[in-house]
């Protein structure tokens, strides 16, 4: 009975052991791949428990989200015979699930040497030996990278689709310390040159600056100065219109009192004309008459008006010449006299010949 028992154990023993060789896990983000005896199995699991066969089949595990493959001291002999060195080399890529069988079919499952690291050390030496130390380690250095990423990424699409890289870090290599020491004395001159461009910039801008601001008060000054200028002209103008309105006025009022002066010649004219009848002719030489002191009648009155030649001999010997049929009259006589003719009265006969 002790010997069933025994026996139980042990079948019971290697019955866990097989159950437990047979089971196995696959982690998220990766894919299983089978062997049995050497031969890659076409069948994939996805993450989870799984079972196989167990001391027969066996599995890996192979990652397909992102991992970052780190390629360490590579070797690079520039064009000009200078060997350098980059310390690290970080290849960021990830699998597609579905071309997981392919890949590991073709590469291994440990596709990643011989895609990426190899790669890597080729397409970089390709690209240190068509170029110069300066341009590697300054002029194109910030080009490797991307360099390095596209031409990888083209190579992989024809060799193994399904391996996308995502990104390439390259560090800054390592060259001799001579040539460092080198470098370093140039960037430091290249900075003392930066400090000195910066400064003469700073010196430029100052004086743009202080040029804008003369510019600026220049142009203020020429604005104050053209509009006193306009205001000026303004004032002129507006004196010139005053004047010339003042001079309208006047011109107005002289032409209206010499219209008025003319109208009122015009209408005195015309009245004259009026009164030259022959009845007012007479009555202004009565009056004319009747302004003297002394009036004398008789027959040899009209020999009185005569020219200015013989006017005072014939006065002279009209004077010395007694008459008895004339005599003088007075002032008070010659009144009466008019105001009988221009009443139409008859003259007494004291007046008339004696």
């Amino acid at each position: 009975m002790a010997q069933w028992g025994a026996i139980f154990s042990i079948i019971a023993a290697l019955g866990g052991a097989v159950l437990l060789a047979s089971v196995h896990k696959i982690d998220e983000g990766h894919t299983g791949v089978y062997y049995r005896g050497g031969a890659l199995l076409t069948t994939t699991s996805g993450p989870g428990f799984h079972l196989m066969l167990p001391f027969i089949t066996t599995y890996k595990s192979v990652q397909t989200t992102l991992q970052t493959d780190e390629v360490k001291n590579v070797p690079c002999g520039t064009s000009g015979g200078v060997m350098i060195y980059f310390d690290r080399i970080e290849v960021v890529n990830y699998l597609i699930p579905t071309a997981v069988y392919d890949i590991v079919r073709n590469f291994t499952a440990d596709y990643d040497k011989a895609l990426i690291f190899n790669k890597v050390h080729h397409e970089l030496n390709q690209f240190c030996s068509v170029h110069s130390l300066q341009e590697v380690y300054i002029g194109l250095f910030d080009q490797i990278d991307e360099n390095l990423k596209l031409t990888l990424q083209e190579d992989l699409t024809s060799m193994a689709p399904g391996l996308i890289i995502q990104a390439v870090r390259v560090t800054k290599p390592n060259i001799p310390e001579s040539i460092r020491r080198n470098y370093e004395l140039m960037e430091s001159e290249k900075t003392k040159l930066l400090i000195s461009q910066q400064t003469q910039k700073v010196v430029e801008k100052e004086a743009e600056t202080e040029r804008i601001k003369a510019v600026i008060e220049a142009e203020k000054v020429a604005q104050v100065a053209e509009i006193k200028f306009g205001q000026k002209v303004m004032e002129k103008e507006t004196e010139k219109k005053i004047s010339e309105i003042e001079d309208s006025a006047f011109l107005a009022r002289q032409k209206a009192k010499a219209d008025a002066e003319f109208y009122t010649s015009q209408r005195a004219a015309e009245a004259n004309r009026l009164k030259l009848t022959p009845e007012y002719l007479q009555l202004m030489k009565y009056k004319a008459i009747a302004a003297n002191s002394k009036i004398y009648f008789g027959n040899d009155i009209p020999q009185m008006f005569v020219d200015s030649g013989s006017a005072g001999s014939s006065l002279k010997a009209s004077a010395n010449r007694p008459s008895s049929t004339s005599r003088t009259i007075n002032k008070e006589e010659v009144g009466t006299l008019l105001h009988s003719i221009t009443c139409g009265c008859m003259i007494n006969s004291n007046y008339t010949k004696q």
